[in-house]
């Protein structure tokens, strides 16, 4: 460390990753290093604290094909990667072909090429073992969002109209996403780097103010800091954070609100004119008894799970649904994607019409059972690819006491303990898990009543099965049962190809 001001800065990032807990030891982590300041200062920071905490560092570099001088951004991010002696990757795309192909701006063009490059070169790293882990889960990319593009993103969401979640802005950790120096402002990283005599690229489109971003970060942050307050960017930024904690909590309490404006209606027969139509059904006389905020979340929860989008969902739309509900008589609503909403007694319905071929109303149907083939793909409708492969007890770097990683795209079972022939279909009666070390058992239904998932998507869940014992419940749990464990011999690995940890 040069001096006390780099020890102080080092030290906040390595606490920051603590309290986070966005790093364990034996972790591989890919950091994304474009070669501007701040990805050079997670470059460096990740390199030193890798040595502390344990994990191994591979750095990924794309090329968007974009400036004359990227060739050289490349060059010199290779260059700081051999000198610090971390593996390097390049990956070049084509940012605006992609845009125009896919209908996008070139900034959401270019976010998701960067995180498909991700997977590409973790994929290619797992494959070919360059790296040696503690699991088969303990990978995560490593972005450099700092305290400065929080405050900015929030100001974006905030003036393009955004409810919680987009003034909650950027996440410390999202699914297999990190962002080790988030609690750094920029002109802490500057400095950073300048003590330690640490050059870095300069991206000539940061100073374009065609990007809307760009106007935020030149001309609205730093006339607050000016003109109102020199900690404007961290007072926004610990805003942010207490925002998205509200949102979180929210969430989890509008969940629960549904639940009970719905639970007493699962034995309760509505009459649905149009037997053709997906839809929900709430008992307004719980949802009355709900406060009015949270009477307009539980209308969103239920939009949101009825549509492909939630962009299109308004105040207005969610507007009009509140004064159907709070007035007296039969009322009729028309909403996007094709919704209708009536009120009829005690009670709001909201329905989704049957997509039509051919003058043919579409009715959805049971999900068929699918086998499983070892080795082998199945595709699973609405959740993706699934792999499934045996893997020998040497391959899973199985220890005593070993805690078995709980991610949703990868599972592990005990090949011995399946009796019948493994199949992939909805749930059926009597079906049921062992929910803990004694074996108890719980049924399906009844976990999922638990788990608070939607009514309405009970019926479509795509469950593994050993004849009524379920192995997996996608997204939620396996049975303990299967669980692999120090006398196991051969595994059973399923690993969903298709998630999302965009």
């Amino acid at each position: 460390m040069a001096n006390k001001i780099t020890e102080d800065i080092y030290f906040k990032v390595k606490k920051y990753i603590e309290q986070q807990q966005m790093i364990m030891g034996g972790d591989v982590i890919l950091a994304g290093v474009s070669g501007g300041a701040d990805s050079v200062c997670l470059l460096y920071m990740l390199s030193e604290l890798s040595k502390e905490l344990g994990f191994d560092l591979v750095t990924v570099h794309v090329h968007h094909g974009l400036r004359e001088d990227a060739d050289k951004d490349a060059a010199y991010v290779e260059e700081l990667c051999n000198k610090l002696g971390v593996p390097f990757y390049l990956r070049q795309v084509d940012m605006l072909g992609y845009a125009k192909e896919m209908g996008l701006s070139s900034e959401e063009a270019g976010r998701r090429l960067r995180y498909q490059a991700f997977e590409d070169v973790l994929k290619e790293v797992h494959e070919t073992n360059k790296v040696k882990v503690r699991d088969r889960t303990a990978y995560k990319i490593a972005v450099a969002h700092n305290k400065n593009d929080k405050a900015e993103t929030m100001l974006f969401n905030l003036f393009r109209g955004s409810g919680l979640k987009g003034l909650g802005s950027i996440r410390s950790v999202r699914d297999n996403i990190i962002r080790p120096i988030l609690c750094l402002g920029r002109a802490e990283i500057e400095t950073w780097l300048e003590q330690r005599n640490i050059a870095f690229c300069i991206d000539s489109t940061n100073e374009d103010d065609t990007y809307t971003r760009n106007k935020i970060r030149h001309h609205i942050l730093p006339f607050a800091e000016e003109q109102i307050s020199k900690n404007s960017v961290a007072h926004i930024s610990d805003a942010a954070d207490v925002l998205a904690e509200t949102e979180d909590y929210i969430r989890k309490q509008t969940l629960l609100a549904y639940e009970r404006c719905t639970y007493e209606l699962q034995e309760k027969s509505v009459q649905i004119e149009d037997d053709e139509n997906d839809g929900l059904t709430l008992d307004l006389n719980i949802f009355r008894q709900e406060e009015p905020f949270l009477q307009k979340m539980i209308l969103l929860h239920c939009m949101e799970m009825l549509t492909p989008h939630r962009k299109d969902i308004t105040k207005e739309h969610i507007a009009a649904l509140m004064e159907i509900s709070s007035k007296g008589g039969s009322k009729e609503l028309f909403l996007p994607y094709g919704l209708t909403a009536y009120k009829q007694y005690d009670t709001l319905v909201i329905l989704k019409k049957a997509e039509k071929s051919n003058g043919l109303t579409q009715i959805s149907e049971t999900c068929p059972q699918r086998s499983v083939l070892v080795p082998g793909e199945t595709e699973v409708p609405g959740l993706g690819t699934l792999e499934f492969k045996y893997l020998e007890k040497n391959e899973f770097f199985y220890k005593k006491d070993q805690i078995i990683p709980q991610k949703t795209y990868t599972k592990w079972f005990d090949c011995d303990k399946i009796t019948g022939v493994l199949v992939l279909r909805t749930r059926k009666t009597g079906d049921y898990l062992t929910i803990d070390s004694t074996l108890r058992k719980k049924s399906v239904k009844e976990y999922m009543i638990n788990e608070k998932i939607p009514k309405m998507q009970r019926d479509s869940i795509y469950l593994l099965a050993d004849g009524p014992h379920i192995l997996w419940v996608p997204g939620y749990r396996i049975s303990q049962y299967y669980k692999v464990d120090e006398s196991t011999k051969r595994i059973l690995q399923v690993r969903l190809k298709e998630n999302d940890n965009g």
